[in-house]
């Protein structure tokens, strides 16, 4: 099954006054673990950065300026996720912005039906706990320490991680793949053995079963 970890950056909370987006990070993955193949751009939003939104991620005007526009990074990214589902933290969030870029570029939406929103995923199975990035990365024992500031790409990897726990976790054991050092995640473990115990019936069964056998009425094993 693949499912596309998904995130972006922007200029700020809302695209119908004017936000965009600066950056997409997309982790692919296949039964819930990341496969190795990302998808990454750094997008000039076409106007300025505001302070706030620089402070979040650290994408300047300056920098993002360098970098193409949504229209010329379309084609990729729509054929990168396919129909695959859209693994999200916050989906809402970067639904709205996606679907904003895709609306003013004359593209069909993407449904919501197609995102899969780990914020409400962690509500429900810690109900009242903090349900951030940050705070389940503390929680499932996953490094965030690279994460100094937002970065689409870092916090899509981190979420496929995240959303793998979620999910049930990693069942070690049950997969005969090499770990990344080599290894096998087989385990072996020796039986004990026991000395067999005694199955003979006692004088009162044979007794018993005797009698049930000569009720029975004309037996096959009787017959010639």
């Amino acid at each position: 099954m693949r499912e596309i970890a998904l995130d972006t950056e922007t200029t700020g909370f809302d695209p119908s006054t004017g936000d965009r987006i600066v950056e997409i990070g997309c982790v692919e993955m296949e039964n819930y673990m990341a496969t190795g193949r990302v998808f990454h751009r750094y997008i000039n939003p076409e106007r300025d950065m505001p302070e706030a939104a620089f402070k979040v991620h650290g994408l300047s005007e300056a920098f993002l300026k360098g970098h193409k526009v949504m229209a010329e990074e379309i084609d990729e990214f729509l054929e990168f996720i396919g129909d695959s589902p859209l693994v999200i933290h916050n989906a809402e969030f970067d639904m709205k912005f996606i679907n904003a870029e895709l609306i003013r570029l004359k593209r069909k939406p993407i449904p919501m039906s197609q995102s899969i929103d780990t914020v409400a995923m962690a509500r429900k199975m810690f109900p009242g706990a903090q349900a951030n990035l940050d705070a389940l990365c503390r929680r499932f024992k996953i490094d965030n320490t690279a994460r100094v500031k937002h970065g689409a790409l870092l916090d899509a990897e981190l979420l496929a991680e995240v959303y793998l726990e979620l999910r049930g976790g990693r069942q070690r054991g049950l997969s005969l793949a090499p770990e990344a050092d080599g290894t096998s995640t087989l385990v072996t473990r020796q039986s004990e053995i026991r000395p067999p115990r005694a199955h003979a019936p006692t004088e009162e069964e044979l007794a018993a079963h005797a009698s049930f056998l000569e009720a029975i009425k004309d037996p096959i094993w009787r017959q010639e």
